[in-house]
């Protein structure tokens, strides 16, 4: 591809019928898929894109496809349309042994009738051709690659998928680049791409800076990638990957702490480390973008919604019910707090900090990753200002897991640990989070019943780790 290359493509008629019954049976084994638990009913064709000729020995098309799925009896209503999942399917003849594990099916119909589809991002050669497709920003179809100007992409790195993704996949290539494709796709500005181009725009070191993205312009907007105003995605892009620097030699904080545990090492440190870069990024969004000040009226609408989610995970998980009025406590607290005339400071923050999202250097620095959010919440809610707060509690849950996951438990290490954060956080920002005990704890209480949910729905065996904290919240302001 040339630089800024540009090309028209066409789909051919029936290729998703033809794909239809192999999606189904191979699209919910997924680690990414979000829909698990409930039968694929169908799909809609959002966009088909041929990025190689089907016809030739290796064909690669990308998809956006909608799989409807029944609604859950509790959530939403009956005429959701899906979620929007993105899908590189390659195309060969038979697959050789290497690629056995991305096997999707043999379709029997259609377009591509004898031929074998699968997932073309364990390929090498699909994976090199959308390193380039960014290298040239090129367009192809209604899918447009861009990159920073200002950051250069040498051809010829050799891609690796990474197998421990879970909600979405990415692609290494050498120890120069990692591409984070997005799977659950929506349309309208992604705070993973959002973020991190803000915060390179103030120098923050912290997080690494956006070399190249690639988005689709479904809605055939003219509208800029990031804008900077309002959270409404009506005529804005579907964000499908960023491209950024591939951190070499660094450590997964939640690998780390594990292994820092297991060997019996002081941990708070680190922890201490972490909170300076916490704070650092948070002063940094704060410069970069818009702060609100939340007074009684917002402050009650969230207090509300922390309650509904209390008596709904009640309602779902026996365990919590003994909890129940000691946890609202942890809210009604806060609105008596706001009622009284207290406000706060509400900005972009991370939305879903734990320590598998933070990576820390040989020399000991920390990076933050995964500006995402809580990919399951909408896209509005994700990139609402919230307190810096929110972040730091889901840290702190995240040492009391690790803490926890011991043999035996290790609620000590968690508790230095916090208090270690919390400190370096001061540190850097000037406010020490547990100088707001009642914000924290209705943010920790919060994190901790949806815990507890996710727990016992998905892993009984790990609902004590949350319970424990449950038992602690629901008795005591004091957090550390």
């Amino acid at each position: 591809m040339s630089e800024a290359v540009t090309r028209t493509v066409t789909t051919p008629p029936g290729l998703l019928a033809s794909l239809d019954p192999l999606l189904r049976e191979w699209l919910p084994r997924q680690r990414w898929f979000a829909g698990k638990g409930r039968p694929v009913t169908g799909f809609t064709l959002v966009e088909a894109t041929e990025l190689l000729p089907a016809t030739s020995k290796l064909g690669l098309y990308h998809l956006l496809v909608r799989a409807h799925q029944p609604a859950v009896p509790s959530h939403g209503a009956p005429g959701h349309p899906g979620d929007c999942y993105q899908l590189l399917i390659g195309v060969r003849e038979a697959l050789p042994p290497r690629l056995a594990p991305a096997l999707i099916g043999h379709v029997q119909t259609g377009p591509l009738a004898g031929r074998t589809v699968y997932d073309a991002l364990h390929d090498t050669r699909p994976s090199e051709l959308l390193l380039e497709a960014l290298r040239t920003r090129a367009r192809v179809g209604r899918l447009r690659f861009e990159r920073d100007p200002g950051q250069d992409i040498r051809s010829g790195l050799v891609p690796r998928v990474v197998t421990a993704e879970q909600s979405n996949s990415s692609i290494v290539y050498g120890d120069t680049f990692i591409l984070k494709l997005l799977r659950r796709i929506v349309p309208g500005v992604n705070p993973d791409l959002e973020l991190p181009l803000a915060l390179a725009r103030e120098g923050c070191p912290r997080v690494p800076a956006p070399t190249a993205w690639v988005v689709a312009d479904i809605a055939s907007t003219a509208d800029p990638v990031v804008p900077s105003g309002s959270a409404d995605p009506a005529g804005q892009p579907y964000v499908l990957g960023v491209l950024q620097p591939f951190l070499q030699g660094a450590s997964d904080g939640w690998e780390l702490a594990l292994r820092e545990l297991a060997k019996g090492e002081d941990f708070g440190a680190a922890a201490r480390a972490l909170g300076r870069a916490t704070a650092e990024v948070h002063t940094a969004l704060a410069r970069a973008l818009p702060t609100v000040t939340l007074g009684h009226m917002q402050l009650q609408l969230m207090v509300d919604g922390m309650i509904e989610r209390l008596d709904a995970a009640v309602q779902a998980v026996a365990a919590l019910r003994p909890y129940a009025g000691g946890l609202r406590s942890a809210f009604t607290a806060l609105g008596d707090l706001a009622a009284e005339g207290r406000t706060w400071t509400a900005q972009r923050v991370h939305g879903d900090l734990h320590l598998g999202q933070c990576l820390r250097s040989p020399s000991g620095e920390w990076w933050l990753i995964d500006f995402e959010g809580e990919p399951a919440r909408p896209l509005a809610e994700r990139r609402m200002p919230q307190p810096a707060v929110r972040d730091v509690a889901g840290m702190l849950r995240s040492f009391d897991y690790a803490a926890r996951s011991a043999d035996p438990p290790q609620p000590d290490w968690a508790e230095t640990c916090r208090s270690a954060y919390c400190a370096g956080y001061a540190e850097a920002s000037g406010r020490d989070p547990r100088t707001d005990p009642v914000l924290l704890r209705a943010y920790e209480t919060d994190k901790a019943i949806y815990e507890v949910v996710y727990e016992a729905r998905h892993r009984p065996d790990w609902l004590p780790v949350p319970l424990a904290a449950i038992d602690r919240l629901a008795s005591t302001g004091h957090l550390t």
